[in-house]
């Protein structure tokens, strides 16, 4: 883009001049010593067209407005920040070049919420002892007169006149204090980050030229070896001004530091960690243009006012359904009850006829809403809001209702259901005595004990089958003095057994053996029937192991001879 075309681009705030071009995640550039924001042409180029662009004049160049001569580092540093505070932007991807390196590197230590994304290129770190004495001598030798064709012999090739003039031109049109003060500062400040670095914790790259003589190598590589997720990168036959003699090297590296990843975690181990978070589970509705009924299955739901009536949803930008939420007028969320898991997976699925296999009516504002749902909100469409991958869908509730029926909650990738946990406590809660134990598998095998009471008997791990009823810390407790290092995971089974008279609760897991002790490992295949204590043990053993060919628990409620069986996963 030639310089010319950026002119009318030009805007002014709180003092500071800068071009501000295109739409999208916002990118700060920041220039260096006698340059301004033209001097990111190619640039402001490039990236406008997937990118809103800001391109600033430093203070005293360009446009913006002079600092004191006794101004800082830190002063430039604040002029960026109080920018991107005018233009409203919480956080930005910085690219800095020569001391504007120093600045945006400033910027993303004293203000590491505000950056996303860093660049430092051909910015200097640690010079030598010589370097520092040439370039204070430079420093001390500006005054009126200054030619600036030493500088202009370092950073040019023979055969780029046309570039030379053009920054020649930006040089001499710069005022001259000013260009003295951010010189001094760009002399003076190569080692105000020494131990600073560790704090950048976004991803970062460090870029110059195997040509640059200040600006060196080494020097990019031990400011990215410094920063945590900081890289380093040399462009062959460059120098100082890469960014408009070598424009495509450089773009090609800002490209691929804009397209990086702001986490770095694993996108799954976060999935889990949310999901330690237990919710319920919705199913969000809408009529799309056609009138055809649309839905997705939720569990990103909440409440947000109760005046006015606001609540949201969230939905994928992936999601097949996304630009019919988007423009819909309202939606309808259905709060789905224990009975509805068969519901919330076909809703969570590609099926197109999904409303076909559920019963299902208009609401007052004709969005759907499904029979059997503990709870439903048919909304109007208050607001859409673009976050990361998805969209937050905000309605005004205009009408609602709700019943008894037991909502159907959700954690770590599986189905809760609150009647049957309720179960667990009435049965805990009772005057009979309680059992609470545990189905264990270690590499496949059902783990079993001796059982004291009976000659050769097995017994599953489990406390208060003898003395005082048992509860979930005492199995805890026995499983560790056994050498079984477990992990419970949902109900299994909760009944009365009329043998005995006792109140169960199973739950079931795996173990790991610190010692092997006294534990029996049976193949699920040969499972020592006759050594079990009584039938109901038997026949909740027998389901397990069905169960667990096919991958697909369900909770027990009732007694050995009649009861409720209810998937959870």
């Amino acid at each position: 883009m030639p310089t010319s075309a950026l002119s009318h681009l030009r805007k002014s705030l709180g003092g500071t001049s800068f071009i501000d071009k295109g739409e999208g995640e916002e990118i700060l550039l920041i220039h260096g010593v006698g340059l301004n924001a033209e001097a990111w042409a190619p640039q402001i180029a490039a990236f406008s067209a997937t990118h809103r662009v800001i391109a600033m004049d430093m203070a005293g160049h360009g446009d913006s407005l002079a600092l004191p001569g006794t101004a800082t580092l830190e002063d430039y540093v604040a002029q960026a920040r109080r920018l991107l505070d005018d233009l409203g932007i919480t956080a930005v991807n910085v690219v800095g070049h020569s001391m504007g390196g120093l600045v945006a590197m400033g910027l993303a230590i004293a203000h590491p919420q505000r950056v996303r994304r860093l660049a430092v290129l051909n910015s200097v770190h640690e010079r030598s002892p010589e370097a520092r004495a040439a370039v204070e001598a430079r420093a001390a030798a500006i005054a009126p007169g200054l030619s600036f064709e030493p500088a202009l012999d370092r950073w040019f090739d023979k055969d780029e006149e046309t570039l030379r003039e053009r920054v020649r031109h930006w040089l001499e049109r710069t005022d001259l204090a000013s260009y003295a003060t951010a010189y001094r500062i760009f002399a003076t400040s190569d080692r105000d980050f020494t131990d600073r670095l560790s704090a950048i914790l976004c991803p970062a790259l460090f870029a110059t030229g195997d040509g640059d003589p200040n600006a060196t190598p080494a020097m990019a590589e031990a400011m990215a070896g410094a920063v945590m997720r900081g890289r380093s990168a040399i462009i062959a036959g460059a120098r100082h001004m890469m960014t408009l003699t070598h424009w495509q090297e450089a773009n090609a590296l800002l490209s691929a530091l804009f397209a990086e990843r702001l986490s770095s975690f694993d996108n799954r181990e976060l999935r889990s960690a949310f999901g330690s978070f237990m919710t319920g589970v919705t199913i969000v509705t809408t009529a799309g243009i056609d009138g055809q009924p649309r839905g997705f299955t939720a569990n990103s739901f909440t409440s947000v006012s109760l005046e006015p009536p606001l609540l949201m949803v969230c939905i994928g930008k992936s999601a097949a359904s996304v630009d019919v939420f988007r423009k819909a007028q309202g939606f309808a969320v259905n709060i789905l009850s224990e009975a509805q898991k068969d519901t919330s997976a076909l809703f969570a699925s590609k099926r197109p006829d999904k409303f076909e296999a559920v019963g299902w009516r208009p609401g007052p504002f004709g969005d759907p809403l499904l029979e059997g749902a503990a709870a439903w909100f048919d909304c109007a469409r208050y607001q859409v809001i673009d976050a990361g991958d998805h969209i937050i869908l905000m309605g005004r509730v205009e009408a609602f209702s709700y019943t008894d029926a037991n909502p159907l909650g959700y954690a770590r990738g599986h189905y809760i259901t609150l009647g049957l946990e309720q179960a667990a406590v009435n049965a805990a809660s009772s005057s009979s005595r309680t059992v609470v134990g545990a189905i264990l598998e270690n590499d496949n095998r059902l783990i079993l004990l001796p059982d004291a009471s009976r000659p050769n008997g097995l017994v599953l791990p489990e406390a208060g089958r003898s003395g005082p009823s048992g509860s979930a810390s005492q199995l805890h407790d026995f499983l560790v003095r056994e050498g079984l290092d477990a992990t419970l995971g949902f109900l299994f089974a909760v009944f009365e057994n009329p043998g005995t008279r006792e109140q169960c609760i199973y739950y079931r897991g795996e173990a790991l053996l610190h010692a092997r002790g006294r534990t029996v490992l049976a193949d699920f295949e040969d499972i020592p029937w006759d050594r079990l204590p009584d039938e109901a043990t038997r026949s909740m053993l027998r389901r397990y192991a069905e169960e667990r060919k096919i991958g697909r628990f369900k909770v027990y409620s009732g007694d050995h001879r009649q009861g409720t069986v209810k998937a959870v996963d």
